[in-house]
C-alpha cells in the first residue's frame, strides 16, 4: 500500500499553495473567491520570463461574468491584475458576507 502512496501522491503533506483572489462581479452583490495554483494555473509570458492566468468568475443569478486577468513575475509572484466586468474586494468583504 505504501508503494502505491508513493506513486500516487497519497499520504503527502496536505498543505494548500493557492493563492486566492475576491471578486465582485458587475451588477452583483455576491463575493467570489478565486483560487490560483501557481505550479498549474499560470500560464508562461510572451517575454518568456513572466506569468500569467486568466479566470472567469459566475455568480448565481447574476447577469456578468467577471474576467479576471492576473500577472506574476519570474518568481510566480503576483504583480498585478485586470478585471472585466467586475472588482476585486478583500479578503475582509468576502468573510464578511460568508458570516465569518
Amino acid at each position: 500500500m505504501n508503494i502505491l502512496k508513493s506513486l500516487f501522491g497519497g499520504g503527502g503533506r496536505n498543505e494548500d499553495r493557492g493563492i486566492y483572489f475576491y471578486v465582485q462581479p458587475k451588477m452583483c452583490q455576491q463575493i467570489l473567491r478565486v483560487r490560483v495554483d501557481p505550479l498549474n494555473d499560470l500560464s508562461r509570458a510572451d517575454d518568456g520570463k513572466t506569468y500569467w492566468c486568466r479566470k472567469l468568475a459566475s455568480a448565481a443569478r447574476c447577469p456578468f461574468q467577471a474576467e479576471l486577468t492576473l500577472y506574476f513575475d519570474k518568481n510566480k509572484r503576483f504583480t498585478g491584475e485586470e478585471v472585466e466586468n467586475g472588482q476585486l474586494v478583500s479578503e475582509a468583504e468576502w468573510l464578511a458576507q460568508e458570516g465569518g
